[in-house]
């Protein structure tokens, strides 16, 4: 299903009409009134687009990166290369893939496009900077941020003839990669409201995991009422369920709790929503997970926030990663804090988590 957030929806109309803000609101306000309340507000907005004559969705052809929805299929897109992230091989069960990633930008917008199994091929001959073609993609939301997805239907074409794309400045460049990329910590150096913070250590605590009823439209959680679940956007609703996952990681300097939610907590378990909600009525079946997972050693990023019941500091993760080689990423964190500035002679080693 596509979700086109009310406020894009508007600000469409507002953009191919003559009305103002206000009169788009009256007309979605009677509109709800007609349909007796059986309708969302997005789904009014919805019918008071078509009834203008205004296409919300492009029908085919190249889209631009600004008007590209969740849930969309079949997009055609061509950006630039703004900057390429790591290709990685996983293993799930029995199955092997790879998946990578890179960040592409038009002159309307950017957003990661990620690239799964046989559509990895290319991705070490690509470059910054080169014109990339893409058909058959799709849309998804992860974290606030939209990523183009490819499979084994997609095709994606490097430096195409005929295929422009406006170069991008450097200021656009630089403001487009600061928004992805981030910065590499130790837990013993977080500060209260940082953005982007990577940490790697050894999950040394596992929590229960929580259910809690959700909108299934918005993904808000409902209030439990006599008549059933309301959400405050979308009334009545027959809810589904999210879920969150607490451990505590350390990477030898100090340890932190660090919060995933529902995707992440599926990365982090490396299984499904079906899977997953299992644990809802059978709880004790989540014993084994806990004991499975202490002693993993991950790479999260992600922001720091403030626990004031407990006058602590936590982590909230946006982006989780169990397949990494723990060399490396001793290699790699050890040398970005020998050459940081006023690095201390006795930074511990991840060698002894």
């Amino acid at each position: 299903m596509t979700s086109m957030p009310l406020q894009t929806i508007i600000e469409k109309i507002k953009e191919k009409s003559q009305l103002s803000d206000d009169e788009i609101h009256e007309k979605i306000k009677q509109k709800m009134t007609q349909l007796a309340g059986l309708i969302s507000e997005e789904g009014a907005a919805h019918i008071v687009a078509n009834d203008l004559g205004i296409r919300l969705v492009q029908a085919s052809g190249a889209m631009k990166i600004k008007d590209l929805v969740a849930g969309m299929r079949n997009i055609e897109l061509n950006a630039r290369v703004a900057k390429k992230y790591a290709l990685r091989e996983f293993q799930k069960g029995e199955i092997q893939g790879k998946v990578a990633s890179f960040l592409a930008a038009d002159e309307t917008g950017q957003l990661r496009i990620v690239l799964w199994h046989a559509l990895t091929k290319d991705f070490d001959v690509l470059k910054e900077n080169d014109v990339v073609k893409i058909l058959s993609g799709y849309i998804k939301e992860s974290n606030g941020f939209k990523e183009l997805h490819l499979n084994e239907k997609s095709k994606l074409f490097l430096n195409p003839p005929n295929v422009a794309v406006a170069q991008l400045s450097q200021q656009m460049q630089s403001q487009q990669q600061k928004q992805y990329d981030s910065t590499r910590k130790r837990i013993h150096d977080l500060k209260e409201n940082e953005t982007n913070i990577e940490l790697v250590g050894t999950i040394v605590q596992v929590f229960d995991i929580k259910f809690f009823e959700i909108c299934p439209n918005c993904g808000k959680k409902v209030s439990a009422k006599e008549t059933g679940f309301v959400c405050n956007e979308h009334g009545a609703v027959k809810h589904g369920y999210s879920y969150v996952v607490n451990v505590f990681l350390d990477d030898g300097t100090d340890n932190i709790r660090a919060v995933f939610f529902k995707n992440q907590v599926k990365k982090l378990l490396k299984k499904e929503e079906e899977e997953i909600l299992i644990f809802k009525e059978a709880p004790e079946a989540f014993a084994k997970i806990k004991n499975d997972l202490l002693g993993e050693m991950i790479k999260i990023v992600g922001k720091t926030s403030k626990n004031m019941m407990f006058d602590r500091l936590e982590f909230i993760s946006n982006f989780v990663f169990t397949d990494i080689n723990p060399e490396d990423e001793m290699k790699k964190l050890e040398k970005e804090l020998q050459t940081a500035p006023n690095a201390p002679n006795n930074i511990p080693s991840l060698a002894n988590l």
